[in-house]
């Protein structure tokens, strides 16, 4: 599919306002999505993706700010009239169509008619070949979300916007799906677009991820660097987990950034700290919090914590370790099952530690306390060191 057309050049979102009345959905939006990239809006219930996914699609009217595509604003376009195709959660297949008819469907309505070669090559890109003759109902939920996508990739569009479409799967068919989707979108070579509240959809899958909070924009990069350089707490807690500690930065010395919190002292690096000085939060991620049995153990150079161990959950790949500190806040570790060691016994009393290079240091407001996640019932993304 490559080269078929002319590519439109890079997504851009610019002042972009969406109002419901009094209530702001989509926020004074400006962002960049790259030509022929894997773009991840990620957010929870409400932050506003799907709504700026429905701009985008020509779906909803924008209150102000513009939709452009290259040098071309569309937000003025019908939807039909916009080189955009949607992919939705619900599949809206043509239960009395079979396959074949289903991925032709908008080439027919543009009075194509020889398609067959066409319709052949897409069903080969979604890997069901053979499947033209079938009816919706005979495939599965898999099966069905590919032919949705084929559907929308014959149309040739410049930008294809996925709107949570693994939700409906099950969790081994939604690991598949993230596995097709990124092959498909590299073969195919155009802007993926891609609205999810699934932070390891949006990690597997895309080159940048946009994490969305109240129609805005929290922060902006690549998977990797998102999670590892959290910009915020909510960040830091919504992308994977995060232990943050209630701390005071007490400013530079040499390339560190000293920090008190309970009335203990640590450093954090100088290019993970976010501020230098006033109130602020330690970070540590869970994978990275090791826990020894007394400070013998405690590695030359790494930072520490005592504590209780006050549950511990088995998930397979990983142990879950909630441990309680003096001053009552529980921390969160994951330790591999490597076989190398048992497991901590609840009631154990146990020294956390980590590598200073390995914590960030986050704005906080004055007067907000530490911040854990819970234990999810799930390993989250980074459950694995």
């Amino acid at each position: 599919m490559k080269g078929q057309q002319t590519p439109a050049g890079d997504l851009r979102l610019v002042d972009l306002t969406k109002r419901f009345g009094v209530f702001t959905a989509v926020d004074d939006l400006t962002l960049t999505i790259p030509q022929g990239s894997f773009f991840a809006l990620l957010g929870a219930s409400g932050c506003g993706k799907t709504t700026t996914l429905r701009m985008i699609a020509g779906l909803e009217q924008p209150t102000s700010g513009q939709v452009l595509l290259g040098e071309q604003d569309i937000a003025g376009l019908r939807p039909y009239k916009r080189p955009v195709n949607t992919v939705f959660q619900s599949y809206a297949l043509f239960p009395h169509l079979d396959i074949h008819e289903n991925v032709a469907f908008g080439l027919r309505r543009r009075g194509i008619r020889k398609v067959s070669d066409q319709v052949e090559r897409m069903l080969a890109l979604v890997q069901l070949e053979g499947y033209g003759r079938r009816r919706p109902a005979q495939l599965s939920g898999g099966q069905q979300q590919r032919v949705a996508l084929a559907r929308a990739l014959i149309n040739h569009p410049q930008v294809l916007l996925l709107d949570e479409p693994l939700g409906a799967l099950d969790l081994k068919l939604r690991r598949q799906m993230q596995i097709e989707l990124k092959r498909i979108q590299t073969e195919v070579g155009i802007t993926f677009v891609h609205v999810t509240h699934d932070q390891e959809e949006a990690m597997t899958m895309a080159d940048t991820v946009a994490v969305m909070n109240a129609g805005r924009i929290e922060q902006l990069g690549a998977p990797a660097d998102i999670y590892e350089y959290p910009a915020t707490a909510f960040v830091a807690n919504f992308l994977g987990q995060s232990n943050l500690l209630a701390a005071e930065a007490g400013g530079r010395a040499a390339d560190d950034v000293l920090v008190t919190a309970h009335g203990a002292r640590f450093s954090v690096p100088a290019g993970r700290a976010r501020l230098t000085d006033g109130p602020g939060f330690l970070g540590v991620r869970p994978e990275k919090l090791h826990l020894a049995e007394g400070p013998d153990g405690v590695p030359a150079g790494h930072q520490h914590i005592g504590g209780v161990v006050t549950d511990a959950s088995y998930v397979g790949v990983s142990t879950q370790y909630l441990v309680r500190t003096a001053w009552g806040s529980e921390l969160t570790a994951f330790a591999a099952n490597s076989g190398l060691g048992g497991q901590l016994a609840v009631g154990t009393a146990v020294t956390a530690h980590w590598d200073p290079r390995h914590a960030f240091l986050l704005p906080r407001a004055a007067g907000e306390d530490d911040q854990t996640t819970p234990l999810l019932d799930e390993p989250p993304v980074g459950a694995l060191p």
